[in-house]
């Protein structure tokens, strides 16, 4: 049996263009929206667009390219939210939902992983519906709760992606579910810089 360093370095080797530019501009995406850059935004246009086409065309998670398609309109909002989103239309500072809030999110995100997991598996040829269902309604979630710079935003990512590991990993995905893996890193790195950044904000 193969182990994992050659199962990357084939996933390496049979790369697209398209593969190829989706994971480096996702992955500038991340690290920026962990510093707080709204250049983020744009690099998050493209990887999404990129990534949407690869889940489609080489993976079979339908749910997951519909859900980059969302990415990129979000990315379009996300910037202007940003710059505008704030008070009296000046840059957006970094907040915290409370706990009834958090729990709210959770259970309807829930609530519609099983509805569009049903969905899918019984209508479409898609993979793992479910957990692919869940990923995508989460995302959902979740890059709103960027978009508005809810602090907590960091620790829905180090959960789905988690998840997306295994997801692309169980389709052959190899290089995706290693990025995801980076991912998370990155998401606990961001969640501790932005919680750092609201805090050196004067009440």
């Amino acid at each position: 049996m193969e182990d994992f360093s050659e199962l990357i370095e084939k996933a390496l080797l049979a790369m697209t263009w398209v593969e190829i530019g989706a994971v480096v501009a996702t992955f500038i995406y991340v690290i920026l929206a962990a510093k707080e850059n709204i250049w983020c935004w744009f690099f998050g246009i493209i990887g999404a667009t990129l990534w949407a086409y690869a889940a489609y065309k080489f993976f079979d998670l339908y749910i997951d390219a519909l859900l980059q398609l969302y990415y990129v309109f979000v990315s379009i909002y996300g910037w202007y939210e940003w710059t505008k989103g704030g008070k009296e239309n000046k840059e957006l500072e970094i907040s915290e939902l409370t706990t009834k809030e958090h729990l709210k999110l959770i259970a309807g995100g829930i609530v519609l992983t099983l509805i569009t997991g049903y969905f899918f598996g019984k209508y479409t040829a898609a993979a793992s519906t479910y957990l692919d269902a869940f990923t995508t309604v989460f995302s959902i979630i979740t890059t709103y709760l960027v978009t508005r710079k809810i602090l907590g935003n960091w620790l829905y990512w180090v959960v789905i992606d988690t998840v997306y590991v295994y997801l692309y990993f169980s389709r052959e995905g190899y290089l995706f579910a290693l990025l995801n893996i980076v991912f998370v890193i990155i998401s606990i790195i961001g969640y501790f810089n932005w919680r750092r950044k609201m805090n050196e904000v004067p009440n």
